[in-house]
């Protein structure tokens, strides 16, 4: 597994200040106080400015823990222990209660460690162990955006190819030539109790639209986690090193921390890739992890013959070296001077 804290690069990966926090109401500031010392109860050491800010009221002590450096790497390391997913864990049940408390800036928090959860938990289904732990925090998510949407499908508008545009001519006039179709890009959703085999990789997949959603939130080093278990997802790589995620399995034959991708686990995951490869290019760390990742997954693609994982990873490769590529600063509308006939 990887461990990274957050980023230290003065210019793109600095621990944001309070002078960025949102402002919070009394309730939500006595939700958050009262976390932050049910977690101090949990982790080795607390931070001292997290003990500040929680005898401030003049400061967002939920912020605070959300891009405190220390907090993420104790609550990453007691996340990835043998035993933290199961049903008794004190701090899957810090995780679960946080987020049902149903503050905005405290299920922050909690998201902040969805790609940790996620990772862990399907590197685990595997091999049968408790997880009760990881799937009560799951399954708290699905049920808090099956509530938001409201028996809905999220769907977007996209214009009908099949008929000409406003910018082409046509012999006869065409009455419906803005017309568009409806894609539906993630299903309704249905309220589900627990997690079954058949249900899982659509329930995962919820969470991961619900990261995807607030991931401008997001500190650098949680996209950086996401990045490196897609990899491990994937169990195929383009370079013939040596590392362990290239390692067969001896019990199975299959390498290790290599799971099933179906397309309803696949989309989001491929969301939050291209967000992190084309959101933060000025942060070489998060966008060599997120090229990593798409070249694992494109790979992967290869590897099963899946047309439209080879799109879609495909395409963002593409994107990638795009952004690789040195910025000229061109203007799109502006006419190039070696395209110009001169008569």
């Amino acid at each position: 597994m990887f461990d990274h804290s957050e980023p230290t690069t003065p210019s793109s990966t600095s621990t944001p200040t309070s002078e960025h926090a949102p402002s919070i109401s009394l309730d939500s500031l006595s939700k958050t106080k009262s976390a932050v010392e049910s977690l101090s109860s949990i982790l080795s050491s607390f931070p001292s400015n997290l003990s500040f800010s929680i005898s401030s009221s003049n400061l967002n002590p939920a912020f605070s823990l959300l891009h405190d450096p220390q907090v993420a790497s104790q609550v990453s390391s007691l996340l990835r222990e043998p035993n933290s997913g199961a049903g008794d864990n004190n701090l899957c049940r810090w995780l679960y209660d946080t987020f049902q408390s149903g503050d905005p800036n405290l299920q922050l928090v909690v998201l902040r460690f969805l790609p940790i959860i996620v990772g862990i938990y399907l590197s685990r289904v595997a091999l049968r162990k408790p997880l009760a732990g990881f799937e009560a925090i799951l399954l708290a998510l699905y049920a808090h955006e099956t509530t938001s949407r409201a028996g809905q499908p999220i769907t977007m508008n996209v214009p009908n190819l099949s008929l000409p545009s406003v910018y082409h001519e046509a012999k006869a006039p065409i009455n419906n030539s803005t017309e568009l179709n409806l894609a539906v890009i993630s299903p309704s959703l249905e309220p589900h109790g627990t997690v079954r085999s058949t249900r899982r990789a659509r329930i995962v997949g919820v969470a991961l639209e619900l990261y995807h959603s607030k991931i401008y939130h997001m500190p650098v080093g949680s996209k950086i986690d996401f990045c490196d278990f897609c990899v491990v997802w994937a169990g195929q790589d383009n370079n013939d090193d040596d590392r362990d995620l290239n390692k067969e399995s001896e019990s199975n034959g299959r390498k290790e921390g290599r799971i099933q991708l179906p397309w309803e686990l696949l989309q989001p995951v491929l969301r939050i890739l291209g967000h992190c490869l084309m959101g933060n290019t000025k942060n070489k760390e998060l966008f060599d992890a997120a090229w990593a990742a798409c070249n694992s997954l494109y790979a992967r693609s290869m590897h099963d013959i899946n047309p439209k994982a080879l799109l879609a990873t495909g395409s963002l490769l593409k994107l990638g070296k795009k952004a690789m590529e040195p910025s000229e600063d061109l203007d799109p509308t502006e006419i190039r001077k070696s395209n110009v006939l001169v008569i």
